[in-house]
């Protein structure tokens, strides 16, 4: 499922409006979560959002973050494109993780127990991290903490 492309602009701080005409089949067919391609001039992203409806409106983040890395001013017009979300956590897994879970399965299942919110924000924690070993050694305190019995996000990333 694919929208067409379409024109918005950051609305406050860091909102966007989704048209109902789009938003609408993508929430008919249970796609809360959507990948999203959003363009500005010569630059182009891809990441994943919720859509919510908020004062009658649909709408979705949209990070300062994102707005930069666009070179977005306020007020500036730019296209967005919706995608069905396909993956399995509706955001990217780093392939560090990805490796670090699929060898543990102990800490994959405990991992898989927890909510999709939950899941993300620790998938989120791991994907801010640049450096790639770092990455590794995370994914691991992570799984080492999940066996242990430490289940507060908050935790679960220090060493033990």
């Amino acid at each position: 499922m694919t929208s067409p492309i379409f024109e918005v602009s950051v609305q406050g701080m860091r909102g966007v409006i989704i048209p109902d005409t789009i938003a609408e089949p993508f929430i008919q067919k249970g796609f809360s979560r959507v990948k999203v391609r959003a363009s500005f001039r010569n630059n182009s992203i891809e990441f994943y959002a919720a859509l919510k409806k908020y004062r009658g409106h649909y709408t979705m983040m949209f990070s300062k973050n994102k707005q930069k890395e666009l070179e977005l001013f306020p007020n500036d017009y730019f296209t967005l494109q919706l995608f069905e979300d396909t993956s399995k956590y509706g955001v990217e897994v780093p392939e560090e993780l990805e490796a670090v879970l699929l060898s543990d399965y102990d800490a994959y299942q405990i991992f898989e127990s927890f909510t999709k919110g939950k899941q993300r924000g620790l998938i989120y924690a791991i994907t801010r991290i640049k450096n790639s070993q770092t990455r590794i050694d995370k994914s691991l305190i992570l799984c080492e903490n999940l066996k242990r019995g430490i289940l507060d996000s908050r935790e679960l990333l220090k060493p033990f």
